[in-house]
């Protein structure tokens, strides 16, 4: 039977476990995969520990399998599927979990992998990539304006520097001292969080910062808020809707769709986006590698490998 990576109820890593699991059967217009690589990203503990995003159904079964992006080959169609065909190579967000052999993936939000694309890489983008590029497309800022990033150094954050960058704005992100080479090296101006960062962006935008894309919330939301002179250039992915919406602004509202995806393939194949994966992990050990996310200790994007 399947391997797959499952939390069998809400709370730590004790409550993680390798199980057979049946193949999934696809639904109309799902997709069964075969995993080769799932994201790892924050919001799989979080989920793991209670946290329910906007939409979820208040009841879980357990087990249930961890992960929400992939990359792998079509294994089989759902009644209804068209455009995509038993061995195609496609990526997308999943319904039913990615650490596994076997994942199902609407078709909405699948997308064709190009062949020069990874595995690996392709599995990055669903989940941060999509959310930063979401954000950076919904402030629609003129080219040769001034973006500013909180929390600019985590997975979401750094690729919405670098997709800002590629549609013509000054990045500018606020991030920890220690990952300020990261931010240079993505082509961003790094403003040091803590105390008094504000000032600090502000003397690293003396033209001003025309709009900001916040992924921290509460005091450092509020702070960058009111570095701007229209408050509707304002969104976060880090904070509820009626925090932001006090300050004037809104919430990062996601596509989810497959052109997002094809999108972003083309950025990194571009060289525009580096998905900077710094740890990949076997399926066996998924549990470290959610470790590695969970303690702070990965500095870029996380992928599980799963083998053929």
């Amino acid at each position: 039977m399947p391997k797959a990576y499952v939390f069998t109820r809400y709370g730590g890593p004790e409550t993680e476990a390798f199980v057979d699991v049946d193949r999934p059967s696809p639904g109309p217009g799902q997709l069964l995969v075969a995993v080769r690589a799932a994201g790892v990203n924050p919001v799989d503990w979080k989920i793991r520990s209670g946290y329910r995003r906007p939409g979820d159904s208040a009841d879980r079964d357990f087990p249930a399998v961890l992960g929400s992006e992939v990359s792998g080959v079509v294994a089989e169609l759902g009644e209804g599927v068209e455009g995509f065909a038993v061995g195609d190579e496609v990526f997308g967000n999943t319904v039913s979990g990615g650490y596994a052999e076997y994942t199902l993936v609407p078709v909405d939000i699948a997308a064709h992998k190009p062949a020069g694309l990874s595995h690996a890489a392709a599995a990055t983008l669903p989940v941060a990539a999509a959310t930063a590029y979401d954000g950076v497309r919904q402030l629609d800022l003129p080219p040769g304006a001034t973006l500013l990033v909180t929390g600019a150094g985590g997975g979401v954050g750094a690729a919405a520097l670098q997709i800002a960058r590629a549609v013509g704005l000054r990045a500018v992100g606020v991030a920890s001292e220690g990952k300020k080479d990261l931010l240079e090296s993505l082509g961003a101006v790094h403003v040091s969080s803590g105390p008094a960062w504000a000032e600090r962006a502000r003397a690293a935008a003396p033209d001003g910062i025309d709009g900001v894309y916040d992924l921290v919330g509460g005091g450092v939301l509020a702070e960058a808020a009111g570095l701007l002179t229209d408050r509707t250039r304002l969104i976060t992915a880090g904070a509820p809707e009626e925090e932001v919406r006090r300050l004037g602004g809104t919430r990062v509202t996601r596509a989810r769709t497959a052109a997002v995806l094809e999108e972003l393939a083309r950025l990194v194949l571009k060289g525009d986006l580096d998905p900077h994966i710094t740890g990949t992990f076997p399926l066996e050990r998924a549990g470290e590698a959610l470790r590695a996310v969970e303690e702070g200790h990965a500095r870029g994007k996380t992928v599980i490998e799963v083998a053929r």
